[in-house]
């Protein structure tokens, strides 16, 4: 159980602040030594996010201050990690969580034309769930409230899995919207192996 007591942390917070920072620095490692992987970082940039067991707002996860972004061909960190880092990511893990408290991470990638089907096979190779998320088919009354699409999106793609949190999920993208994907899973860790391995690939053009 993690208690916190005003500015007060326990030994229980502090083992898993530690925990939880460790693998994001692990994680990061990988990623910022896979060069492949910077074809992958959309212009929106990329986020790797980590929330804690009992994350309910953003300031509960885990992200890059500033995103992961490409210095001289690389992935590079723009800042440290630290908790209220991430909006948009946090708040879909968040929103996941409450189907799975398992899946607490996750990261982002672009998600350019014909991509989406050469991943789909892909997942199908590795026993993964991936779910495919039409921006097209949001309703304009989810649209222009703030903060609906994401409720919209982590709904969408747990109906099209089945009732469970995807491995995967596609967004096509939609007006004034990039298209992008993301990874989900436990830990920060084994999602930046899973990210690494299949961006060593040959990945369509």
């Amino acid at each position: 159980i993690l208690i916190r007591t005003g500015n007060t942390m326990t030994h229980t917070d502090l083992a898993i602040e530690i925990d939880m920072i460790g693998r994001m620095m692990i994680a990061l490692e990988e990623i910022e030594g896979c060069r492949e992987f910077a074809a992958l970082i959309p212009e929106v940039r990329t986020n790797l996010v980590f929330a804690r067991p009992d994350a309910k707002t953003t300031a509960d996860v885990m992200a890059v201050d500033g995103r992961i972004t490409v210095v001289s061909g690389m992935p590079r960190a723009a800042g440290s990690v630290r908790y209220g880092a991430s909006n948009h990511m946090a708040r879909l893990v968040i929103i996941l969580m409450q189907t799975d408290p398992s899946v607490r991470s996750g990261i982002d990638f672009a998600n350019p034309p014909g991509f989406s089907d050469w991943l789909s096979g892909y997942c199908r190779e590795m026993g993964w769930t991936i779910a495919l998320v039409d921006r097209r088919e949001e309703p304009a009354d989810v649209r222009n409230v703030e903060g609906s699409t994401m409720q919209w999106k982590a709904r969408e793609a747990v109906r099209s899995a089945g009732g469970r949190v995807p491995k995967i999920i596609c967004d096509a993208g939609g007006w004034a919207k990039e298209p992008v994907c993301t990874l989900f899973g436990n830990e920060p860790v084994s999602i930046a192996h899973d990210a690494v391995s299949y961006t060593h690939l040959t990945l369509p053009t």
